[in-house]
């Protein structure tokens, strides 16, 4: 068996890959691994179980809410709500787990179970490969230590959390967003209802698009991943900015007001600011995923403010965050992480702060994202190739140094490895877009030639 857990939780075609009887297991397995301190401290151990909206995501509710219970473990249903949301409540009720179905932003046939940890943490990899290995013993034969009588779980529905979850992004807000007028784009996902009631109490004036979920509809053609809509209404409307969500609202990406995007890196670096302004980013210090844009880190250096880079994954962003102490990191796709208020990505709490920032400077967003220049980047999969020679065959490194020599300060190139898959990603920046794509090409070429 391959291993279950991928890069955020386990994932596939709900009832397909990710079965009931799969959900199931699992959640004994995460069980036995993740509660048995608390059983040991001498308590019921509680979970706190959330998801986004997918019609799967009922089934394998049911199928998670099952098997928590069988092992001896309490269970607080929250219903829908962003997977931040759940990592926060997992936290703040002092659950000994959390459990959220959700596939981000994936389409509607796919869903995921992805876990947390005792105060809303995500799972260390040790941690996954031990659910693994307690979910295939019992897959293949050991049986599982079941308890009975009033040893089994008790299952209740927790409806206090949505209010709570909102009153907590309402408190970290440093300014109100009276006068502001937003366009909120929900992916028909988990945050259709959360999102525009934090941003109302916050003080702004909101349209909301794709908030109307079905249990069919999510991430289709809107959100995070499908801007158009978005840009168009905030133009439509004469709005200040728009505010993009993911299927579980752990993303946010945004748009000013002119309808022009505004990215993961562009907001890495307003927020940067803003928090340095209120002396709250620790060791002036921003850390981000290497494939952040090269204008983000030449923008950070003129603000005086040090970057750590990763690898790509907001997991390993939290990793290095948690290891220093560093108060703001995220990637470019919009997973950005407050550390002081979050566990995870939190695309409604990083859109309140990024539109508190318009407010409080009484800037606009195209303004405020002019701090750095996104310079132009190119990448190119090529399949059918070595991945694990990268970083060994020297006819690549001749290559890749000839390009670096070529580019000088004001460009960049990256070869990267996938991690599923029989390719390599070849990305190259450069000042100019008609030079990162002659750059790029002779890469890939070498990278065949090297590697094929």
């Amino acid at each position: 068996m391959g291993r279950l857990f991928g890069t955020d939780g386990v994932r596939g075609v709900a009832n397909a890959d990710l079965t009931a009887e799969l959900a199931l297991g699992l959640s004994v397995a995460a069980a036995h691994v993740l509660a048995e301190a608390g059983t040991f401290e001498g308590h019921r151990p509680v979970a706190v179980v959330g998801r986004d909206p997918r019609a799967s995501g009922e089934f394998l509710e049911a199928a998670v809410v099952a098997g928590l219970a069988s092992a001896g473990v309490d269970v607080l249903r929250v219903g829908v709500l962003p997977t931040p949301a759940v990592a926060y409540l997992t936290g703040s009720l002092g659950a000994d787990l959390g459990v959220m179905l959700s596939a981000s932003h994936n389409a509607m046939p796919d869903n995921g179970i992805k876990f947390f940890a005792r105060g809303g943490h995500k799972l260390a990899d040790e941690l996954e490969d031990r659910i693994e290995r307690v979910y295939e013993e019992h897959r293949t034969g050991a049986p599982w230590d079941r308890p009975t009588g009033s040893g089994v779980g008790r299952v209740n529905t927790y409806d206090q959390g949505f209010d709570q979850y909102v009153a907590h992004l309402i408190g970290v807000l440093p300014n109100r967003l009276d006068g502001l007028k937003v366009v909120l784009d929900e992916a028909h996902g988990a945050a259709a209802h959360v999102s525009p009631e934090a941003f109302r109490q916050a003080g702004a004036e909101i349209v909301t698009i794709g908030a109307e979920p079905d249990g069919l509809n999510i991430n289709d053609g809107c959100g995070s991943t499908h801007l158009g809509l978005l840009k168009a209404a905030v133009v439509e409307h004469g709005a200040d900015l728009g505010i993009a969500h993911d299927g579980d609202a752990d993303r946010c990406l945004a748009v000013d007001h002119t309808g022009e995007e505004i990215d993961g890196d562009q907001i890495l670096a307003v927020l940067a600011l803003a928090m340095r302004e209120r002396s709250v980013l620790r060791s002036d210090t921003v850390v981000a995923t290497v494939m952040s844009n090269l204008g983000f880190k030449l923008a950070m250096e003129r603000e005086g403010l040090a970057l750590v880079q990763t690898a790509v994954g907001d997991r390993y962003v939290l990793e290095e965050m948690k290891r220093h102490d560093f108060a703001l990191g995220g990637e470019q796709s919009g997973h950005v992480i407050i550390l002081d208020h979050a566990t995870t990505g939190d695309g409604t709490l990083t859109g309140l702060l990024l539109a508190a920032r318009v407010s409080q400077t009484g800037r606009t967003l195209r303004d405020l994202a002019s701090v750095m220049e996104r310079l132009p980047q190119v990448l190119i999969n090529v399949p059918d190739v070595d991945r694990t020679r990268v970083n060994t065959s020297s006819e690549l490194a001749a290559a890749v140094a000839d390009a670096e020599q070529e580019l000088g300060t004001t460009g960049r190139v990256l070869l990267r490895p996938s991690g599923t898959e029989p390719l390599v990603r070849v990305m190259v920046e450069a000042a100019d877009i008609d030079h990162a794509r002659s750059v790029a090409a002779r890469l890939a070429d070498a990278v065949k030639s090297a590697l094929g």
